[in-house]
């Protein structure tokens, strides 16, 4: 593409219009312009609630994939793709995924989490050779991210991982984008023209944050991986979360804290198999296989525990 079909395309994307009343901004007091920033923020919510039977309709469809074994994989240049690193980089700690289980690519690999590649997000070849390393199939689920819906990377990450028989996702913040006419499902929240023209880190950048946040959540809370909106699949990996492991097992059994620390030991920290423990009144090596039979669902698990113990 030339400079000026490139030019041309981005003079019809929203994201990219340019802002006549903000013209002068850098002339306000610096007050006035957060509290211009923050007017503009705030239009993001009501802009991804519009999205939101398509955002649940891909969660089903990606939960299902992955209760199957799938893994979640998100495919994005710039920040897009420093939101999808940053999504899946969370998800071990918070949910206890499995390595590989949710993960991100970025258009220039891991170098470009801090610094620009260039060139990096204008090729679909880049992107299908990334997908390809981690052997993407019909089980798994690629989410390309990219706020213009136009960028080569991302696009090409759909277009290849669809034509493996993956389920695919484009999320994207303009209408009519190319990135979401190539999944099967298409998420385009309209965030509009930016507060700095084209900078899309900015709304665009909160919206895919957002929608993120629930692509991910949402499907773990499918999987089993909370009870309630407590998260019982966390990882006790330094003092602050250990701490935290001992406060929700709290919550979810109201035990004290003598038979919380008894039951923590004895599933091995593991907060659900603890819960059990205290819950369905069963030792550590009872809690695990019902676990495993529920396919780690603690509610499913409890039910069995209280039916075993009626029989």
């Amino acid at each position: 593409m030339t400079h000026t079909e490139l030019r041309r395309e981005l003079d019809h994307l929203a994201t990219e219009a340019f802002r006549a009343e903000l013209a002068e901004v850098d002339r306000l007091p610096t007050l006035d312009i957060a509290r211009l920033m923050n007017a503009e923020d705030t239009t993001v919510p009501a802009a991804v609630a519009e999205q939101l039977p398509a955002i649940a309709a891909a969660v089903d469809n990606i939960a299902g994939r992955m209760a199957r074994g799938g893994r979640l994989v998100y495919a994005g240049a710039g920040t897009a793709g420093r939101l999808g690193v940053l999504d899946a980089s969370e998800c071990p700690p918070t949910f206890n995924t499995a390595p590989g289980q949710v993960s991100g690519l970025i258009a220039g690999g891991p170098t470009a989490i801090v610094d620009a590649v260039e060139g990096a997000e204008d090729s679909r070849e880049l992107a299908a050779a990334d997908l390809d390393a981690l052997g993407i199939g019909p089980d798994d689920t690629v989410v390309g991210v990219s706020a213009s819906g136009r960028t080569p990377y991302a696009v090409g990450a759909v277009e290849h991982a669809r034509a493996l028989g993956a389920l695919t996702v484009g999320l994207s913040c303009n209408p009519g984008s190319a990135l979401a006419a190539a999944a099967d499902h298409g998420i385009e929240v309209v965030t509009g023209p930016e507060f700095l023209t084209g900078s899309t880190r900015l709304k665009a950048g909160t919206a895919q944050k957002l929608v993120l946040n629930m692509l991910s959540t949402i499907t773990m809370i499918r999987l089993g991986k909370t009870y309630g909106n407590l998260m019982v699949d966390v990882r006790a990996s330094n003092d602050k979360l250990r701490a935290r492991s001992r406060r929700i097992v709290a919550l979810a059994t109201g035990a004290p804290e003598d038979e919380i620390e008894a039951a923590l030991t004895a599933a091995g920290g593991e907060v659900k198999n603890a819960v059990l423990v205290i819950l369905g009144g069963v030792d550590a090596p009872a809690a695990a296989r019902l676990l495993a039979e529920a396919d780690g669902h603690l509610r499913a698990a409890l039910l069995a525990a209280v039916a075993d113990g009626r029989g």
